[in-house]
């Protein structure tokens, strides 16, 4: 039978990003190990403060799994070895695997072992093509990336786009890397009726006022200062009635972003809302007028998703991924024109008939996106290289 082993340390207990794709990879691919016959086991490393304290345990999100594994060191410590150290001194540590067939190391990382194939997740090359938008942390994952890439046999992806990077700056064999789409946390009617109403009542917002909704890490990438440009326009020149609202977590060098807030003569009219429960951001993604999201460049564009998912109108990047999943059921426009942007917004919320039509088809395209596809093609992936 085959054994595999996904590395599921990066999900924490508000998973965003990568944690959230491996929470959501790893429960689907439970359900599926039962009807395809192969065994699915999760190792896990430490915190810093943890390791410190001698704390080993999984989380207790992971308790349930029959087949747990251990790597006693911190991330720290392990991506310095994977940086400094040669791979005889490493594969020692593919015992704290128990052995599998398949190591699958989710996080832009895998371990060399001797007895196990290695599969490395590769999600965006925002690092190498995009260095000014990206934390210094990130700037060192360039050199671990390529001595992974010596002994990885399989690079997993996220996009059509991401692969074409990969093959283009880090010089892939493009055979050995594979496309996974991502998938919605969400599900058609994910909201009754009867929970929207109870949540309009705790959010903190009067939904009688008409809003634009952006969602996602608030930093540079996401490029939210050309929302607000096109915001303060459309306030200006056409008198809309709408609010802007920004949801997500501070990422890193926000503090522009909150400038322009400031500096915005609609200031009072644009508000951030900082990491809410999944169902209210349902319920935001649900009542809004549009959904903009003209970020620069994506591994993937998952909020995008989301919002098809939950009807909301998409205007959106012509760039990276997001064309890849919107297909024709969004508006796209040059993020670097906040002219183009105002113009979409305008349309959207003036035409009803446009609106519902983005609505319609949006709904239909993310149908075409689940989480046991996504499980589906990472067992087709493993199974590729045995």
């Amino acid at each position: 039978m085959l054994k595999v082993v996904v590395d599921a340390t990066p999900v924490d207990s508000k998973p965003s990003g990568v944690g959230f794709y491996i929470a959501n990879l790893i429960c689907a691919l439970d359900v599926l190990q039962k009807e395809e016959n192969f065994q699915l086991g999760i190792v896990y490393q430490p915190g810093l403060k943890n390791w410190l304290r001698g704390e080993f345990s999984l989380p207790e999100s992971f308790q349930h799994y029959s087949q747990q594994y251990l790597l006693p060191l911190p991330v720290r410590i392990s991506d310095l070895l994977l940086a400094l150290a040669f791979k005889p001194s490493l594969s020692y540590f593919e015992k704290y695997f128990g052995f599998p067939d398949i190591l699958h190391g989710t996080n832009y990382s895998v371990y060399p072992s001797q007895n196990s194939l290695k599969v490395m997740n590769i999600y965006d090359l925002t690092f190498i093509k995009y260095p000014n938008y990206i934390h210094s942390v990130v700037k060192t994952y360039t050199e671990r990336v390529k001595r992974c890439l010596q002994w990885t046999d399989l690079v997993l992806t996220i996009s059509e786009s991401s692969k074409k990077d990969i093959i283009e700056y880090l010089k892939v064999d493009p055979t050995k890397v594979y496309v996974t789409p991502l998938a919605s946390r969400y599900y058609p009617n994910y909201l009754s009726e009867e929970i929207a109403q109870m949540l309009e009542k705790q959010a903190n917002y009067d939904f009688s006022k008409p809003y634009l909704l952006f969602v996602s890490t608030i930093e540079p990438r996401k490029n939210i200062n050309t929302i607000i440009t096109a915001f303060n326009f459309l306030k200006e020149k056409y008198k809309i009635d709408h609010q802007l609202i920004l949801i997500g977590k501070k990422g890193w060098n926000y503090e522009p972003i909150f400038t322009a807030i400031e500096n915005s003569p609609w200031k009072n009219e644009i508000h951030h809302l900082d990491y809410l429960s999944n169902e209210l951001v349902a319920l935001f993604y649900s009542i809004a007028d549009v959904f903009v999201y003209p970020s620069h460049y994506e591994g993937f564009g998952l909020p995008v998703l989301e919002a098809m998912t939950l009807g909301a109108p998409v205007v959106t990047s012509n760039t990276s991924s997001i064309p890849e999943v919107t297909g024709d059921a969004a508006i796209l426009i040059d993020p670097d024109d906040y002219m183009q942007l105002a113009e979409a917004i305008l349309q959207v919320i003036s035409d009803s008939q446009l609106r519902q039509d983005l609505i319609n088809k949006g709904k239909i395209r993310a149908n075409l996106f689940s989480w046991e596809r996504t499980a589906e093609q990472t067992l087709k992936a493993y199974r590729s290289i045995l």
